[in-house]
């Protein structure tokens, strides 16, 4: 995902006459279940770069579950999350959100997907409740790996490469995929910062092959 501002689209040609279309209908949304779904994919990747997926086989009971165990951690106190920072990337991280120094409204906490490299300070909080937490984010991500595998399959068919060219880069134990929770608190001095730039998370281009969003129904997001 890239956000950019209007003035880096000014200084650019390529991006002013990149494809376009003539109407933007909204985003694109993609029926995992549909047998023509590899071929509305590779349009969207075509056309847009970024699609909703419906019918993804990630049940409502891991999405509340993972949901819930976010919601119990970042309610902590600020001293108790703290333990489990700073960010080595991985672990606990509030407000700084880049090497820049570049500031933004928001606190988060970001997991390797492979079990068997678990951070020091991703350690804590599975050390905390170990049962739950630590159940509730293997299970989801497990499951949303399983559907973004199924994604870049339907990708790699629908450009007419091998199958496993694209999902074997997740599925490698080597792979360096992350999972990354944000949560926005209310920010109380808004209306004294009115005037001013309050971002939640900085623009920025994920390097990963993919990313998969859950917005948990935040409004705000910004997609180029």
């Amino acid at each position: 995902m890239v956000v950019q501002s209007q003035l880096v689209f000014d200084h650019f040609a390529p991006i002013r006459s990149c494809k376009r279309t003539a109407v933007f209908e909204g985003i694109p949304v993609i029926d995992l279940s549909d047998p023509d779904a590899k071929t509305h994919i590779v349009k969207a990747c075509e056309d847009f770069g970024f699609f909703k997926v419906v019918n993804h086989g990630v049940s409502d009971e891991l999405i509340a579950a993972i949901e819930a165990q976010a919601r119990r951690f970042f309610e902590l106190p600020q001293m108790e999350k703290e333990k489990a920072g700073p960010p080595d990337p991985f672990g606990y991280g509030s407000k700084r959100i880049g090497p820049n120094g570049d500031v933004g409204w928001i606190e988060y906490l970001l997991l390797n997907t492979n079990p068997q490299l678990i951070s020091q300070k991703s350690l804590f909080i599975f050390q905390e409740n170990p049962d739950i937490f630590r159940c509730a984010v293997e299970e989801y991500i497990g499951a949303v790996k399983g559907m973004a595998c199924e994604v870049l399959e339907m990708m790699a068919e629908g450009l007419g490469i091998e199958k496993s060219a694209l999902s074997r880069l997740l599925r490698d134990e080597r792979s360096d995929c992350c999972f990354r929770m944000n949560h926005y608190p209310p920010c109380p001095e808004l209306e004294a910062l009115s005037g001013r730039n309050l971002i939640g998370f900085g623009e920025h281009t994920d390097p990963q092959i993919i990313s998969v969003l859950r917005s948990n129904n935040t409004t705000g997001l910004h997609i180029c």
